[in-house]
């Protein structure tokens, strides 16, 4: 057969077949501030599908917009959906989901880290997920407690 009768796939409807965004299977646990995140990223995704629908024009649309578009939407409209608000904790002196922990490491440096939800983990920030490791290993824990962080020793300093 000739190339000439077979049809290439051109790049925006590859682009167009973008896979879902993955959702954890872990509860959509979220403090206040994610939770403001969260329907702030809604919103957008809203606007985002608002204006890639009102810009098509059928066949000549650009479909790797409204695919974009509408792949976020049903991401954060589940996220949202699930979003399980978890108010601070009274309890001091515990971390705790939404808690600032400050740790000495045994090589000297001091680092603060606030236990938060997926959507609103940011490492680089000092905001890490409460299903990481470093999370898992501080929660329950009290000031002067020991923990192992990075395969290293660290001390819980302060519980905010």
């Amino acid at each position: 057969m000739s190339v000439a009768f077979t049809k290439e796939g051109d790049a925006e409807s590859v682009a167009a077949d973008l896979p879902d965004r993955p959702i954890s299977s872990h509860p959509n646990l979220v403090t206040p501030s994610g939770l403001a995140l969260l329907n702030e990223a809604l919103a957008q995704a809203r606007s985002a599908y608002a204006a890639a629908r009102s810009a098509g024009d059928g066949v000549s649309a650009d479909r790797t917009a409204m695919a974009r578009a509408t792949r976020d939407l049903r991401y954060y409209a589940a996220r949202r959906g699930s979003a399980q608000l978890v108010e601070p904790s009274n309890e001091i002196g515990v971390a705790r989901f939404g808690s600032t922990v400050t740790l000495d490491r045994a090589d000297g440096r001091r680092q603060m880290f606030r236990i938060v939800g997926e959507d609103e983990a940011n490492p680089a920030a000092g905001a890490i997920s409460y299903i990481s490791p470093l999370a898992q290993a501080l929660m329950g824990r009290g000031i002067s407690d020991e923990v192992q962080v990075a395969g290293g020793d660290a001390e819980i300093i302060t519980i905010a």
